[in-house]
């Protein structure tokens, strides 16, 4: 059976030609002492992974991450961007030093009898209660006008007014002593204790007060502190009712201005868990919710002019008689040159504004949380979302993982929406959404790597059944998987094994095999390095394609460069084996070019990558002609076409069976072909008479010359011209 026959019929010598079952080419089933490659997978550390974000929540969160909480306070003041407390009219009025109140009253500090007439106007417009949110603390200089013994007149004025008001007056708490400074705790006139055990670790603690003047300090019906304790970006978000001065708790002037308006006997600190924080503070009946440091988270208003009263109009009797009517009304500053704007999530508003919508808050039992628990639902987010993404991203298809984690990530931020709106609650959605999503993208790249890694292995697993570059091809153009095909020069190399059925018949079937694969994997390796495509191995024939899938300008020549090695490393193969007593046959090799359709051809199910054409047979009945003519390679005059340095000697016009046209065939040779060997071929070719007595004397003086022989016996036989009929395939 003829290499050609062979081409078309599979599984009709000692290997199997099986289908692969995606149907890119075909693989040997022989030998199962093959090296196996083991598919990859994903590594067992790698389940680890989705962990990861939740340990590092779990760290961050107990260390106290700066950036965390940046992040989270963030995301606080923009829930109040875009959801404000809308201002409800309560009892809560500022009395504003204003621009113009300045420009009329005159510059400041205003004299304390000017404080004392407006201490005395606020009473007599009903105001319940008065906090100042403007500092006592030296005499007043405008007394020392008339003498020197009344020099303390307007402070002792504003002394007597206050005596007769229920006012609160205002001190300055400092963190450090300096070196010209004493301790100094202010007048404290509310009953502050704890529930249990004292939290004041908890409370924020300074060194030292600023307070008002004695004379005023104790004529007040309430003191205050002043100040506030910003976060570290300067912005006020939560507002302490009370402090802390050595050891001494201390009020603030919000907290002090709703025990007097409340009649407040007491003010108890409630603190149920040991070192825990205060989790309340308690006004007779009022119970406020605060941080454990006592403090009372803002939620703000927009900025709302019906809150203010300008400090003119109730000097000069413009009010209505009832709009500050049972109202604690709090007197600070919104002029610039007065330096009392702090920062709120809405921007710089005066530092009195921030007191007075606490007040308000209060009165209003509207209030926003961040209870303890908060942190542990957080977590808890967090390990959800990272766990599940985290899972999803190594398992399934990359879409997939991200519309999961997109869906994970929406509810967790209206999860924290949703808590804030509704109930008043402060969830912080940024932590567990951003280790979420630091979830999906570590676990997606693991995903992507070991993807990656698997597309190798399987690279590397297919190149063993088909041609790397046919695999390359694939990768990086899967649309090459689908049917079809397109017309396309392509060069062919098919080579045949002689004889070795009756070699296997004669030897142990393994040994045998061993043999043959140890052959076909030197071949194949040849036509891999020349970038040629592996058709098929039928048996020891093989069947190399050039041009296919990937375009080569060049194919015509790596086809015959290709064939030259693979012919050395073939001769080389069967004398060491024959050295050693095995009888391994010679490789006939045959190379032709021409127009083919290549491409993907079978159906749904199943289908296979290859060449159809004439050209691809009569590669295949070149290869087969060798036998006839005892060469090893036989080369078509269309492959050398595009092999213009090519060392070849001409065979001649041969008309393979079954066709009517002859084709130019030549032998490569190692050295320049004998011009003796030329010149009686030319004479043959053109029929002259002598070229029979030509072939003679080079047969008497190279009798082993196959080619020689040839063309002597036909031209003895009567044949004329270099054309020959093959009357067998």
């Amino acid at each position: 059976m003829t290499s050609g026959d062979r081409y078309k019929m599979l599984g009709t010598d000692s290997l199997a030609v099986v289908q692969s079952p995606i149907g890119m080419g075909r693989h040997i089933q022989g030998n199962k002492n093959n090296n196996a490659m083991k598919r990859s997978s994903l590594p067992r550390w790698i389940w680890l992974l989705p962990l990861l974000p939740l340990l590092l929540g779990l760290l961050l969160d107990q260390s106290e991450s700066r950036l965390q909480h940046v992040l989270r306070l963030n995301l606080f003041d923009q829930y109040q961007r875009w959801y404000p407390r809308d201002y409800t009219p309560s009892p809560v009025s500022i009395i504003d030093i204003d621009e113009e109140s300045l420009a009329r009253v005159g510059q400041w500090p205003w004299p304390r009898s000017v404080m004392a007439d407006l201490l005395e106007k606020l009473g007599a417009n009903g105001a319940a209660v008065v906090g100042f949110d403007v500092m006592f603390s030296e005499p007043d200089r405008t007394s020392s006008k008339s003498s020197g013994a009344a020099s303390t007149d307007h402070d002792r004025q504003l002394a007597n007014r206050l005596a007769q008001t229920n006012a609160v007056v205002g001190f300055a708490l400092e963190r450090m002593l300096t070196p010209a400074s004493s301790v100094k705790v202010p007048l404290v006139k509310a009953n502050i204790r704890y529930s249990n055990e004292p939290q004041s670790r908890w409370l924020h603690s300074f060194a030292t007060a600023i307070p008002s003047l004695p004379v005023i300090e104790s004529a007040a019906t309430g003191n205050g502190a002043l100040t506030f304790v910003p976060e570290g970006d300067g912005i006020v978000r939560r507002v302490p009712l009370v402090l802390q001065v050595g050891n001494t708790p201390v009020p603030t002037l919000a907290g002090e201005s709703l025990r007097l308006a409340l009649g407040a006997k007491k003010v108890t600190l409630v603190g149920e868990l040991p070192d825990a924080g205060l989790q309340s503070i308690r006004l007779d009946d009022l119970t406020i919710p605060v941080t454990p440091e006592g403090e009372v988270w803002v939620h703000y208003t927009q900025r709302t002019p019906a809150r203010y009263v300008p400090v003119w109009q109730v000097l000069q009797n413009k009010l209505s008689p009832d709009r500050l009517a049972g109202h604690i009304v709090l007197v600070g500053s919104s002029a610039q040159g007065l330096m009392d704007l702090r920062f709120s999530p809405f921007g710089l508003i005066p530092g009195v504004e921030i007191s007075a919508q606490v007040i308000e808050q209060t009165l209003l039992g509207h209030f926003i949380q961040r209870p303890t628990w908060t942190s542990g639902a957080e977590l808890l987010a967090l390990g959800i979302g990272s766990l599940v993404i985290g899972f999803l991203a190594l398992r399934t298809r990359a879409l997939a993982a991200a519309a999961t984690c997109t869906f994970l990530v929406a509810g967790i931020f209206y999860g924290g929406w949703f808590a804030f709106t509704r109930h008043g609650i402060l969830i912080d959605s940024a932590s567990p959404a951003i280790g979420t999503i630091f979830s999906f993208v570590l676990c997606s790249l693991a995903h992507h790597f070991a993807s990656e890694r698997d597309q190798r292995w399987i690279k590397a697993a297919f190149s063993r059944y088909i041609s790397p570059n046919r695999v390359a091809h694939l990768v990086e153009d899967p649309k090459a998987m689908e049917l079809g095909g397109r017309r396309q020069e392509c060069s062919f190399v098919f080579t045949d094994l002689a004889n070795f059925t009756q070699l296997m018949e004669g030897m142990d079937p393994a040994q045998a095999v061993s043999l043959l694969n140890a052959y076909l994997d030197g071949m194949i390796a040849i036509a891999f390095r020349h970038e040629g495509t592996l058709d098929r191995i039928v048996g020891d024939a093989i069947a190399i394609m050039f041009s296919a899938p990937v375009q080569q300008t060049d194919h015509r020549q790596r086809a015959l460069t290709c064939a030259l090695e693979m012919d050395r490393f073939a001769t080389g193969y069967a004398n060491h084996l024959q050295e050693q007593g095995i009888a391994f046959g010679i490789t006939r090799i045959g190379i032709h070019s021409g127009e083919v359709i290549v491409g993907n051809f079978g159906g749904t199910t199943m289908f296979d990558y290859r060449a159809l054409g004439d050209p691809v047979n009569t590669a295949s009945r070149l290869e087969s002609l060798n036998k006839h003519l005892g060469t090893h390679v036989c080369v078509s005059g269309a492959t050398l076409a595009g092999c213009p340095d090519a060392v070849v000697r001409p065979i001649g016009r041969i008309v393979l069976k079954g066709k009517t046209q002859a084709i130019e065939v030549f032998e490569p040779c190692n050295t320049p072909p004998d011009g003796n060997y030329l010149a009686a071929y030319d004479a043959m070719r053109n029929q002259c008479p002598e070229a029979l007595q030509l072939f003679e004397q080079l047969a008497n003086s190279n009798p082993t010359d196959p080619l020689v022989t040839l063309h002597r016996n036909r031209l003895a036989a009567g044949e004329l011209g270099d054309t020959i009929v093959m009357i067998d395939k």
